[in-house]
């Protein structure tokens, strides 16, 4: 991406700023390039022809593009009013404020960004960092988060974040997600200490570190609260099944009751619930799990209804249980259930 950037806009009013300039320094892959120039239509429409990537606004309000490539690379195209030094001083912390001119060697470093780098420090910009977008102060946490482990924010802005946690809930909700989806148990507990989890309604406890993945520690830290934030549905069935999982004995009837009310999460569900000794019966349950069934709901002879949904139901949780093995035991168990089973079934 760097190298298109290069021979495409050497020569113009460009810059490589922010997190690719970071990141680079750090010796950290590079999937994200920030350009500042001067008309990012322009430069994006040209890099996308070139690139095969596709382009589309990014804010028609601050007229910055994007073009998306594969292996969920993108180049973003920010507009340049006036001089690179006044973009800078609009960024989020000076690791954040060093730009690389495109197609030379030029570098400016108007906040010591480079020597932040170099001493593992995070430090705002300036004091009103977080009043002009409190989203910043969840990534704050978040780059102390996923850059090496020594990286911490300065005394000054640790405070300065004490003193507007109370902004941190303004930002859309999908900035809000899209923050919370890259921390990690430890990325948590800081907001925690900073005073940025309590403000949406989160909590953490011996759960958070139960499983690793960005959607069970949203449920471990928010629990059904998750549906306050603009989630998918699929993660909100997600949350449910935990939240509502009941623990279960270890016998096969209970394992199958537990599999019917958690599945696909029936893993996770026992990871929240402090269950693990029982893995190994799920597992089981898994691998062993038949094909097709013994019934289907048209060999029932009822009328259509909840009612062939729940002898359904039964009869695989006996089968699960080994009371019933064969076609045979299960006509014979809805006969008794319903008396209403053809006998020819």
């Amino acid at each position: 991406m760097r190298e298109l950037v290069e021979k495409l806009f050497a020569g113009e009013e460009a810059w490589v700023v922010g997190g690719a300039v970071r990141d680079h320094a750090l010796g950290r892959p590079v999937v994200d390039l920030d350009v500042a120039c001067r008309e990012p239509e322009r430069a994006a429409r040209k890099f996308a022809r070139r690139s095969g990537g596709a382009p589309f606004p990014l804010s028609e309000r601050h007229g910055a593009w994007r073009v998306a490539l594969d292996g969920d690379r993108t180049v973003d195209f920010t507009p340049l009013p006036g001089g690179i030094e006044d973009d800078l001083g609009t960024r989020d912390f000076t690791i954040n404020a060093v730009a690389e001119r495109v197609g030379g060697d030029e570098t400016v470093d108007p906040y010591d960004g480079l020597g932040d780098l170099g001493a593992s420090r995070i430090r705002a910009v300036r004091e009103s960092v977080f009043e002009d977008d409190p989203l910043r102060l969840l990534r704050a946490v978040r780059l102390e988060d996923e850059l090496p482990h020594d990286f911490r924010m300065v005394p000054e802005t640790v405070e300065l974040v004490r003193a507007h946690a109370n902004l941190v809930t303004r930002p859309a909700g999908e900035r809000i997600v899209a923050e919370l989806r890259r921390l990690s148990p430890r990325g948590y507990r800081r907001l925690e200490d900073l005073g940025l989890l309590e403000p949406h309604g989160g909590t953490i406890d011996e759960r958070l570190e139960r499983w690793d993945s960005p959607d069970y520690r949203l449920v471990a830290v928010f629990g059904e609260g998750v549906e306050r934030f603009p989630v998918s549905n699929e993660l909100r069935r997600f949350a449910k099944a935990l939240v509502r999982a009941e623990r279960p004995e270890d016998d096969p009837r209970s394992i199958h009751r537990f599999r019917r009310a958690t599945e696909p999460w029936s893993p996770e569900a026992l990871a929240y619930l402090g269950a693990p000794e029982l893995m190994a019966a799920i597992d089981t349950a898994r691998r062993e799990e038949p094909a097709e069934p013994l019934l289907r709901g048209d060999e029932l002879g009822l009328p259509p209804g909840p009612e062939i949904g729940r002898l359904l139901a039964e009869i695989d949780e006996e089968r699960a249980a080994g009371t019933i093995a064969t076609k045979e035991d299960a006509l014979a168990y809805a006969r008794r259930k319903s008396g209403a089973v053809r006998e020819d079934g």
